[in-house]
C-alpha cells in the first residue's frame, strides 16, 4: 500500500481543469452524481468501481438510489484531497463511459 500524497493548494485550485466532471467541496473532497439507464447499469458500474477501488486501496463514499449514484472522494489519512482521489476519479470517469453514466 502506497501512502497518499496530499494535493497542493495549486493542484486543488486546478481541479476544475483536471476533473471537469467533478465538483469541489470545501477544497477537501470532490463530488460527482451520475445517472444510468436503470438500477442494473448503476449497480454494474458500482461493481466495476469497487474492484478498482479495492486494488487501489482507496474507497469512495457513495450511495445508490435506483438509477443514480452519488460519489464523494476524499483521503481521510491526509485530511483532504490526495493523488489517490485524482486517480480514482479518473478511473470512475472511465467506468462511467463504459456503463454510459452521465
Amino acid at each position: 500500500m502506497t501512502s497518499a500524497v496530499p494535493l497542493t493548494a495549486d493542484q486543488v485550485a486546478d481541479l476544475a481543469n483536471t476533473l471537469p466532471l467533478w465538483r469541489i467541496a470545501d477544497g477537501k473532497a470532490v463530488l460527482r452524481d451520475l445517472k444510468f439507464a436503470d438500477f442494473s447499469a448503476a449497480f454494474d458500474f458500482m461493481t466495476e468501481v469497487a474492484g478498482v477501488a479495492e486494488v487501489m486501496d482507496h474507497h469512495p463514499e457513495w450511495s445508490n438510489v435506483y438509477d443514480r449514484v452519488s460519489i464523494r472522494l476524499t483521503t481521510h489519512d491526509t485530511g483532504g484531497l490526495s493523488d489517490k482521489d485524482i486517480a480514482l476519479a479518473e478511473a470512475i470517469d472511465a467506468a462511467a463511459i463504459q456503463f454510459k453514466g452521465h
